[in-house]
């Protein structure tokens, strides 16, 4: 049976995300763009990166002096095994309560009340929700 791998934290997910935008990145410039939104070491950054290399979360690519880290997962697969996560843990399986807290939180755009949509007339079709 193969293992889930470990959830990321907060913070990890926020490398994550950078990852996932700007692709195969250094230490420097994960911390350049986590710097545009809050005030974190560029130490902080390195030590998350080797974390979560330890963890198997992302690659480090050592052939150049710089190394480069790579997200290990793609971005869908691990939302996906957040979401599913949440969904048993904190909805109890219920897919309509998580939609019907999420979407009473804040307000959703046009876009995405369509494709929402889109998912569940796909998904009543057998199609199993995937686009």
């Amino acid at each position: 049976m193969k293992k889930q791998p470990q959830k990321p934290t907060a913070s990890e997910l926020e490398i994550l995300h950078v990852l996932w935008a700007k692709g195969p990145s250094t230490v420097r410039e994960v911390h350049d763009s986590l710097s545009e939104k809050k005030s974190m070491g560029y130490t902080g950054v390195l030590k998350l990166l080797q974390i979560m290399t330890a963890k198997g979360t992302v690659r480090r690519d050592e052939s150049q002096r710089a190394h480069v880290y790579t997200s290990v997962r793609p971005a869908e697969q691990t939302k996906r095994q957040l979401a599913s996560d949440m969904l048993e843990r904190v909805f109890e399986g219920s897919a309509s309560q998580l939609m019907m807290h999420a979407l009473s939180g804040q307000k959703t755009s046009p876009e995405e009340i369509e494709e929402l949509h889109r998912i569940l007339e796909a998904y009543k079709g057998g199609k199993d929700g995937k686009p």
